[in-house]
């Protein structure tokens, strides 16, 4: 099968072909048999710093110099020319002596010594410069499109790991929708568990509020006749005509993830997903919005047992993070939702002992500038060509193009280092990474590594090898780990 894409071909035509020949591949993952776990010689998993993962996405393209990695402050006035503006907040202090980060993450500020903080985490030219590509290509640590489905990170957790607690998911994913969303098709590509079957993929919770909801049998169903109607189902799947496009296994993980969602509906475990449970100054504390209320939602659900959890911003396009116009206005009310939630969420799992055993990472799927597009030297398409060179209104005050030259990733607990600096990103433009520079896939390793997963642990997928890191090649940064 062949997965060249025509490089000079519109973004909407690119996008089809990609999610045409993706689709594809899935179909033919689908039909493969289940996939087997390689234990070479060489593979020695490491001591597991962590027991469980809580994924902060600040999805659309979260740019390091207004959050993390804050440059030169330019503040607006009309009339200003945009080769100065490099960030648009100042910078303020953090608990550590040698970090600052931006205004408006007050909160954040205060648990920095909590954690590590990298600055030099870079992404590759993938062929575009599309949100839906640089996100499949962090979530799975792999370029789209494969020719198998490839797991999301979460699912990897899911399965070499296992569950906490047999009856809370591995992988919940929450605040992010699945339909009626732009781009839902590249959503969906990635937010799976591809070739490991359906019981290794996500249980979504897009509105964090109405999580309960989702593991309570309608109301007024006696158990008896939620019972019936599981078996009739169970029949109903079984019998279907579909059966024949999918693999005995896939069926078979299908089914297995049918009893997990039956024993989670009918056990205590959860009220872990009411919200309303939690004592109303706590709810006050989170309730910035959908994200705020997806941390203390994760909180709740890894204290219960959930292996992995990512709490994204919900990525849209034009929205939240995809900061493409009023780039100041809407980062400035981003920070309010993001600040209190995350300072809290680390503060919690401190006290509830929790922090040590529990790896926080914030990430985005690249950084943005005023300027420069992908980075220095890019020949990638779906480059912006059209340049304002005096700021005259306030919406163009911002950042807005899409960089990979260099970014930022937070990391608390896990076993990391408190309150460490990692990495450089140059003090004038362009802001590219010019100390311990780290890729994705060394990225994906060092997670693995502090959840005790060797990146190099290799599946046999249609009789060739798949690696949680890509080809196994993915080193992880030990120095950021204490």
């Amino acid at each position: 099968m062949n997965f060249e894409i025509d490089p000079n071909a519109p973004e909407l035509i690119v996008r089809r072909d990609f999610l045409k020949k993706l689709g594809a591949a899935s179909t033919a993952a689908m039909m493969s048999g289940a996939p087997q776990l390689v234990r070479g010689k060489d593979i020695e998993h490491p001591e597991a710093k962590a027991d469980a993962c809580i994924l902060l996405w600040l999805a659309g393209g979260m740019a390091a110099p207004e959050t993390f990695d804050p440059k030169r402050y330019t503040p607006f006035e009309k009339g200003i020319s945009v080769d100065s503006v490099l960030s648009t907040f100042p910078a303020i202090d953090t608990v550590v002596d040698d970090i600052k980060i931006c205004a408006g993450l007050e909160n954040i500020a205060s648990v920095m010594d909590r954690g590590t903080l990298i600055r030099s985490a870079v992404q590759p030219d993938l062929g575009s410069i599309l949100h839906s590509r640089h996100q499949y290509h962090w979530h799975t640590g792999y370029v789209p499109p494969q020719t198998v489905a490839c797991p999301h990170l979460g699912s990897w957790m899911a399965r070499v790991l296992g569950p906490n607690n047999n009856v809370i998911p591995a992988f919940i994913n929450v605040g992010q929708r699945l339909e009626g969303v732009g781009e839902k098709e590249e959503l969906k590509a990635f937010t799976t568990a591809g070739f490991f079957g359906n019981e290794y993929g996500p249980m979504n919770l897009p509105f964090p509020e109405q999580a309960a909801q989702s593991v309570r049998p309608p109301e007024g169903m006696t158990s008896e006749r939620f019972t019936n109607r599981d078996k009739l189902f169970r029949n109903l799947v079984d019998q279907s005509p579909h059966r024949d496009y999918a693999s005995d296994f896939q069926q078979e993980s299908m089914m297995r993830s049918m009893d997990n969602a039956h024993r989670l509906l009918s056990s205590r475990e959860r009220e872990a997903f009411d919200l309303e449970l939690e004592p109303k100054e706590a709810r006050e504390i989170y309730d910035t919005g959908r994200f705020g209320r997806g941390c203390l939602l994760a909180r709740r659900l890894v204290e219960k047992g959930a292996r992995f959890v990512e709490v994204t911003t919900e990525y849209v396009p034009f929205l939240h993070w995809d900061t493409h116009a009023e780039g100041h206005n809407t980062i400035d009310r981003l920070h309010k939702e993001i600040d209190r939630p995350i300072a809290q969420l680390i503060l919690d799992l401190e006290e509830r002992g929790m922090l040590d055993r529990t790896l926080v990472i914030i990430a985005s799927e690249f950084s943005r500038d005023a300027l420069i597009e992908g980075r220095p030297g890019s020949e990638a398409n779906d480059q912006a060509t059209h340049k304002v060179d005096v700021i005259t209104e306030e919406k163009h005050y911002g950042l807005h193009r899409h960089f990979t030259g260099g970014t930022s990733v937070a990391m608390f607990g896990g076993g990391v280092k408190k309150g460490h600096l990692y990495g450089k990103t140059a003090d004038d433009r362009p802001l590219v990474a010019v100390e311990n520079p780290i890729t994705v896939t060394d990225l994906h390793a060092t997670i693995m590594t502090a959840m005790g997963v060797s990146p190099k642990t290799e599946f046999s997928v249609e009789g060739r090898p798949f690696y949680v890191t890509e080809d196994g090649k993915g080193k992880a940064v030990m120095d950021i780990f204490a």
